[in-house]
């Protein structure tokens, strides 16, 4: 059939289906209802709890309303169940007032706020802070969080530096409405110790078991260590010079969640090398991933003493944690090139996005795993890079640029920054971020950035396979100048993106004049 004659048929049977009011809809994925969250601090203001100052000077600078740090997941025994997680009123110095929850039954059309309870003064617990939440489904439906807690204000006898940190957790049977009492799963009371970005999940493959992980970090070259100096980007090992390590360590539970075996280390990289950002994926057979960055730190690294190694590295276990491979050094699936994370276009502001760290997801059908970070190696600045492996982790694909923003704008403009990825059920792939391409024109003291959506349904390795798959989450433009400052101007050192059978669920932050920071949850729906 002539090519012409094809098109003109074809234009016209839509016509015709259009008329008699049969819709039709081109294959791929669409961007649902942009939904708000989160808002007012359930915590109410300043010095309700938490001993928070507001904007008086103290502690830290405390920021009412705002919530950071986003993730989300889906109760796999019911898809209507959705449950959010994030930092409610962040301080400038590290963490929160406490942890919360924001749960829907429906979707994510509605939502419930709820407070983690037993962990932060706020919420009836013993710790002054709150940080780094997580959650993970088993596949029963019981749901499981993590928190790292600490206490800034030391003991008048102590020496120097913040109060004792640990690792709590705690499980919720009906669908994050109510909660556990926390269990602790480590707590150090030395100042020059900081147990830091740790991570939960859920066997998939077994009700039973579920994984904590996180890094140790602990100096010997200083009399205390500052939670804010040792974080991921700017600031890295700010002022502590060299003396200093940061091995993984682990711990599970066989019984659900009911109670934790003995926290031990795993891997140990050795003096001025550090781990960070450590998370489990289980692939179909049982088998544990462990992802972290690794970080080789001064004459370690292959720059002759300067500077940092950062490597995406791996380990494996076959047998739900018990072991560890490889035994002496790490698979490195990728170097990280960082810049030390991206800055605002006009006023050269720090963003505080995590820079050296990386998102990670595995296909429960094919085993496949995918990893996206930020990644300066295309253009010299923050941008999106994806690698996969098909082979358990051995061997991973050429790392590529795929973040669709714009290159005939300005550089700093086209920085993509902060992704996330997850796979449905159908083996898409989907990778959220941000990026500042419509700031353009207006007040040089605002700074205008959206969230988006990318994704490939086949052959991910391929550049062209991502090529205009890629839709809008933001429904306008918003200024990121507003913030929470800790460090750069923070949302998160990552954000929230899980997936159901066939669609995408992005929990995110808005910034603005009227609040620091909102949480926004928008579906991407799949049409077949």
């Amino acid at each position: 059939m002539n090519k012409r004659i094809f098109v003109i048929q074809a234009v016209i049977v839509l016509t015709i289906l259009a008329m008699i009011g049969v819709p039709f809809v081109w294959a791929g994925f669409s961007a649902g209802t942009l939904v708000q969250v989160s808002s007012v601090s359930p915590f109410g203001q300043l010095e309700a709890c938490g001993n928070f100052p507001g904007t008086i000077p103290g502690p830290g600078l405390g920021f009412v309303d705002s919530e950071v740090e986003p993730w989300v997941v889906v109760n796999p025994t019911d898809s209507g169940n959705i449950v959010a997680f994030w930092q409610q009123d962040r301080w400038s110095n590290g963490g929160c007032r406490g942890n919360v929850a924001g749960t829907s039954f429906d979707g994510g059309d509605t939502w419930s706020i709820v407070p983690v309870p037993g962990i932060t003064d706020c919420t009836g617990g013993p710790w002054e802070r709150a940080s780094d939440p997580w959650l993970s489904f088993s596949p029963d439906g019981t749901l499981h969080q993590m928190s790292l807690v600490f206490i800034t204000d030391p003991p008048p006898d102590r020496v120097a530096g913040f109060g004792p940190n640990g690792m709590a957790v705690s499980k919720s049977e009906d669908g994050g409405l109510t909660w556990s009492e926390p269990i602790l799963l480590i707590e150090d009371d030395d100042p020059r110790i900081l147990n830091d970005k740790n991570s939960l999940t859920a066997d998939p493959t077994d009700e039973n078991f579920v994984y904590a992980i996180w890094d140790r970090l602990k100096i010997t070259s200083a009399e205390a260590i500052d939670p804010e100096n040792v974080r991921p980007g700017r600031g890295l090992f700010l002022g502590i010079g060299l003396g200093f390590k940061g091995p993984i360590y682990f711990t599970r539970s066989t019984d659900g969640g009911d109670s934790w075996e003995s926290v031990r280390r795993i891997y140990d990289p050795g003096g001025n090398n550090q781990t960070i950002g450590n998370q489990i994926v289980v692939q179909p057979d049982g088998t544990l991933i462990d992802f972290f960055t690794e970080i080789l730190n001064f004459k370690n690294n292959d720059k002759n003493g300067r500077g940092f190694n950062f490597n995406l590295a791996l380990l494996w276990s076959d047998d739900k944690g018990e072991t560890w491979m490889p035994r002496s050094k790490p698979i490195r699936a990728a170097r990280i090139f960082s810049s030390f994370g991206a800055v605002t276009p006009d006023l050269g502001i720090p963003v505080r996005d995590g820079s050296i760290l990386f998102d990670v997801a595995v296909d429960s059908v094919n085993g496949n795993l995918y990893a996206v970070w930020q990644d300066v190696r295309f253009n010299d600045i923050e941008e999106v890079a994806f690698s996969m492996s098909t082979d358990g982790g051995f061997t991973w694909s050429e790392p590529m640029k795929i973040n669709q923003t714009p290159d005939n704008i300005p550089l700093l403009r086209r920085q993509a920054f902060l992704p996330s990825v997850a796979v449905n059920g159908q083996g898409v792939v989907g990778v959220t971020y941000y990026d500042f391409r419509n700031d353009i024109g207006g007040s040089v003291s605002v700074e205008l950035a959206d969230h988006w959506f990318v994704y490939c349904e086949a052959d991910c390795s391929d550049p062209a396979s991502w090529m205009g798959n890629e839709l809008r989450l933001t429904d306008e433009s918003f200024d990121y100048v507003p913030a929470p400052f800790a460090g750069g101007l923070f949302l998160g050192d990552y954000v929230g993106l899980d997936a159901d059978d066939e669609d995408f669920l992005a929990f995110f932050q808005i910034s603005s004049e009227i609040d620091p920071a909102d949480g926004f949850f928008r579906k991407v729906l799949y049409t077949p």
